[in-house]
């Protein structure tokens, strides 16, 4: 079983060798470990540390995309390359390396299909009073809104089996943690979460600049999932919402107008038949929005099957062009990729290992045939090989 350890880094050249140091060599289960550095277009000499470090693969972005492009094209790229498990961690070593054997277990085992390493938020000595409590609180609220429990939401240190991995699409620009949660309650995968103990923090976060702008963007994040998954859900309750405040107000007004008051509160009758018509719009609006996610449905089907098929062929070129293994101690640790995504240098380098074709026979001598015979299509298995002519 084979094990990537991707780590996502923009300008991590002061932490990324002490990472991929402490990301140990041997798992009960993994017969092979290798690492990912996903370059996020940095302007250090995060690569070359990372390459003198022991890197096994660099994948390098042209420009800089933000945490969630990078870990979506290390998820891709460690498909590809063949991973069975695929472990995500952070550049800056906020996580310990020794767990990820608490990580990748479950799933060796087969018990589970995301594991999450959840962080010992109520005895950190590195997070506020504050931040332990919106993190409580956020961890609770995705949890509602995926149906599983975790105990990390925010986490970033997780292991994802190949078929969990393979079913993962994050699209939102901000962070892949939330998303990648909902996602799999919504495909009922298996999610569990492991205790895990991180470093003393060596630098402060880059993902957000204060509380308030990290928690607008969670808000927005987790309603936007939402309601890609459960459209129909989320709009009836919103139309359902403006519909009883408008039947409420129109109810205030049917009260003064029976106690004889029929010349005012035309205001109040105005505003209830505002809400009673929006709330309806916003009904209408989940039933397309439900029409809609069936399309998405079918085309995350259809891409799922497009990455078991590349991942498939990548496998049998892996085969077809594998070299004799050089014995344990004329092994040594290097990188061996280095590529640019957008170019598609991956392809590039699957149509490298294949093996060169032999020339066919049949473009010497043509035998003749008789008129209406029959033309030999070893390639066809039908009739065993043969077919009539025209």
């Amino acid at each position: 079983m084979k094990l990537i350890v991707q780590i996502p880094a923009f300008n991590e050249e002061a932490t990324i060798a002490q990472t991929l140091r402490d990301i140990p060599k041997k798992i009960d289960g993994i017969s092979s470990i290798e690492t990912l550095v996903i370059d996020d277009g940095s302007t250090d000499n995060t690569v070359d540390v990372a390459r003198k470090a022991g890197a096994t693969h660099v994948v390098q972005l042209k420009t800089h995309r933000g945490l969630s492009s990078a870990f979506g094209a290390g998820i891709d790229a460690a498909l590809r390359l063949g991973a069975n498990v695929v472990v995500n961690t952070d550049a800056d070593n906020q996580y310990q390396g020794a767990h990820i054997a608490r990580l990748v277990a479950p799933i060796v085992r087969g018990s589970a299909e995301l594991e999450i390493g959840a962080r010992e938020v109520s005895k950190s000595p590195h997070m506020s009073p504050l931040k332990r409590m919106l993190q409580r609180l956020g961890s609770w609220t995705v949890g509602l809104a995926s149906g599983v429990r975790v105990g990390d939401a925010t986490s970033g240190f997780r292991a994802f089996s190949r078929e969990a991995a393979m079913q993962i699409n994050v699209f939102n620009p901000f962070t892949y943690t939330l998303e990648t949660i909902i996602q799999s309650g919504n495909r009922n995968l298996g999610v569990q979460s492991v205790t895990v103990r991180t470093n003393p923090p060596l630098r402060p976060s880059r993902l957000y600049r204060g509380i308030g702008t990290y928690l607008r963007k969670s808000i927005a994040t987790v309603f936007r999932i939402y309601t890609i998954y459960k459209p129909l859900k989320t709009f009836f309750l919103i139309g359902s919402l403006l519909i009883l405040a408008g039947a409420a107000i129109g109810a205030r007004f049917l009260w003064f107008f029976f106690q004889g008051d029929r010349g005012g509160h035309v205001q109040s009758l105005i505003l209830a038949a505002v809400f009673l018509i929006v709330g309806f719009q916003t009904m209408l609006i989940g039933l397309v929005a439900d029409l809609i996610s069936v399309n998405r449905r079918l085309s995350e089907e259809v891409l799922i099957r497009l990455k078991r098929m590349r991942s498939s062929e990548r496998v049998q070129t892996s085969f077809r062009g594998r070299q004799p293994q050089r014995p344990a101690e004329e092994k040594k640790q290097e990188t061996q990729w280095v590529w640019l995504l957008d170019e598609d240098k991956l392809d590039e380098a699957t149509a490298a290992a294949e093996p060169p074709q032999e020339p066919q026979q049949q473009q010497g001598r043509r035998r003749r045939r008789r008129r209406g015979g029959m033309q030999q299509h070893p390639e066809l298995p039908g009739n065993r090989g043969k077919h009539l002519n025209e």
